[in-house]
């Protein structure tokens, strides 16, 4: 019943958050103003996320970890009236456009017996069981391959697929992922419980000084440094930032909070608020506007996706090398990826398209 209700939820999730991310990209165009809104939404997406750290402990601690479920109810009615607020006020309308169902089917299924794979290989099964889910999961993805060189309904579009800085943007959105997206705050709060023997509401609390760390930089300095500086430079600053960080959890697994949690989350939440913004403008460069809603869906599916893959091969290399130690380890190993792949991204990008200014939309 879990599993599928979040399902339910993923596919939801797979619909709305990109849309959201599409209409600031087609009504601002490149540049300061876009840089600015992506810069808000960000924040927005972090603040939530701490938000729903803090909310999730008190409902923990006083009620039962199920009332955490219902957090999505609120929010759901008023993702519903905002989006029927933007529907009344926007006076364009596209065009219809085909789902190719076949490929997102083959997409997902890919995914996740990757991910299961890499999740199950730290837990002693059978080496027959894994190895069948990781050829499944392979010979699937050769499958999504031919069949979308076939189809005139991809979903990546050629430009998209073919444009070397939207290509190493996600694959570097998908190795951040791999640490900030869910890695980094499932085996902190492990640690604060188990280790440290926080309450969920403490545990929920201590998440704020990475929360509003990497709020603030993302907010107020980001943009401004965009101004001056090309996004590929702030990505490897940021990562630079935050390696030392996830180390320091590495080695200092005791101690009091100030030494333990506080300094080093702080140095991972600058770290990553350097980074969020420059991500995700990245990833919209030079994007014609009827490809902006598949540029959005890449850059969350390699978020998604990266967060998904980084806990699975976390989990497997804490449970084999005994410590959780290792699952920040393998955190530095991908911000240092990340590093790499951003050194690749060409300095230069194509000349960005315009945007649609619409003053009411937007």
């Amino acid at each position: 019943m879990l599993i599928a209700a979040r399902a339910a939820q993923g596919v939801s999730a797979a619909a709305a958050s990109p849309a959201t991310f599409t209409l600031l990209t087609t009504t601002h165009a490149e540049g300061p103003e876009r840089t600015r809104a992506i810069a808000v939404w960000t924040a927005v997406s972090l603040a939530g996320g701490g938000f729903g750290n803090i909310a999730s402990g008190l409902l923990t601690d006083l009620i039962s970890w199920r009332a955490t479920l219902l957090i999505n109810l609120p929010i759901g009615v008023c993702v519903v009236i905002a989006a029927l607020v933007l529907h009344r006020r926007t006076t364009d309308r596209c065009g219809a456009g085909r789902i190719d169902f076949i490929g997102a089917g083959l997409a997902t299924a890919a995914f996740t017996c990757a991910i299961y794979a890499v999740s199950v290989a730290g837990e002693g099964v059978s080496g027959g069981l894994l190895a069948v889910v990781g050829s499944l999961a392979v010979a699937m993805f050769v499958v999504l391959v031919r069949q979308q060189r076939r189809t005139s309904h991809k979903l990546v579009p050629s430009d998209l697929a073919q444009d070397r800085l939207i290509v190493l943007g996600n694959i570097a959105t998908a190795l951040t992922g791999a640490c900030f997206q869910v890695g980094l705050w499932y085996f902190l709060t492990y640690r604060m419980q188990t280790q440290f023997g926080y309450s969920p509401i403490q545990a929920g609390l201590a998440f704020l000084p990475l929360t509003a760390s990497m709020l603030t930089v993302n907010l107020w300095f980001t943009p401004r440094l965009m101004n001056r500086h090309a996004p590929r430079v702030l990505i490897v600053i940021g990562a630079v930032v935050a390696v030392p960080g996830l180390l320091w959890l590495t080695v200092v697994d005791d101690g009091p909070f100030a030494v333990a949690v506080l300094v080093p989350t702080a140095m991972i939440g600058i770290g990553g608020g350097l980074m969020n913004t420059p991500l995700a403008a990245l990833v919209t460069t030079g994007v014609r506007p009827e490809h902006a809603g598949a540029a959005s869906g890449l850059m969350n599916t390699a978020k998604q996706f990266g967060g998904a893959i980084g806990l699975a091969a976390a989990t497997t290399a804490a449970a084999i090398a005994g410590t959780d130690r290792a699952a920040f380890v393998l955190m530095s190993v991908a911000l240092l990826a990340v590093i790499a792949t951003a050194s690749a991204i060409p300095a230069q990008s194509s000349e960005p398209q315009p945007a649609k200014t619409t003053g009411k939309a937007s």
